[in-house]
C-alpha cells in the first residue's frame, strides 16, 4: 500500500496531483494506472450512476474517453479534508461543448469517492 501513497522519489503526492493523474489515466485509457489511483471501497456517483463501485466504474465509465474530442481541466482545487474540486470542459465528436464539475475525495494518495455534477452546454464564443 505504501507505493500507492508515494511518487517515484518517495514523496507523498498531493491530493490535486492524484486527481490530475486519474484524469490523465482516464483520458489515455490506462486502466492499470487508474487502478493504482482508485481506493478499495471506491464509490462513483453521477446523474447517470448512483453510487456504483470500482468494478461498475471500470465497466460503465472508465473506457469512455474516446467519445471526447477535447477534454480540458479548467480548475483543480483542494479544499476541506481530502476534497478536490475539478471543473472541466469537453467537446464531443459532433462539436457540442459542455462543462461539468466533480468533487473527489482523496485518502492516502488514492481517490475514494467521485461525485459528478453535469453542467450545461457551453456556447461557442
Amino acid at each position: 500500500m505504501a507505493e500507492r501513497d508515494s511518487d517515484a522519489s518517495g514523496a507523498r503526492r498531493g491530493d490535486v496531483e492524484v486527481v490530475r493523474a486519474l484524469f490523465a489515466a482516464w483520458r489515455a485509457g490506462d486502466a492499470a494506472a487508474a487502478d493504482e489511483l482508485i481506493a478499495d471501497g471506491f464509490v462513483f456517483t453521477s446523474p447517470q450512476d448512483d453510487h456504483i463501485d470500482r468494478v461498475g466504474y471500470f465497466h460503465r465509465c472508465f473506457f469512455t474517453s474516446d467519445r471526447f474530442v477535447v477534454h480540458t481541466l479548467l480548475q483543480v482545487l483542494a479544499f476541506g479534508d481530502g476534497q478536490v474540486f475539478a471543473l472541466y470542459e469537453y467537446e464531443l465528436a459532433g462539436g457540442s461543448r459542455y462543462r461539468n464539475c466533480e468533487v473527489l475525495t482523496v485518502r492516502c494518495g488514492q481517490v475514494l469517492e467521485v461525485q459528478v455534477f453535469f453542467g450545461g452546454r457551453v456556447q461557442a464564443s
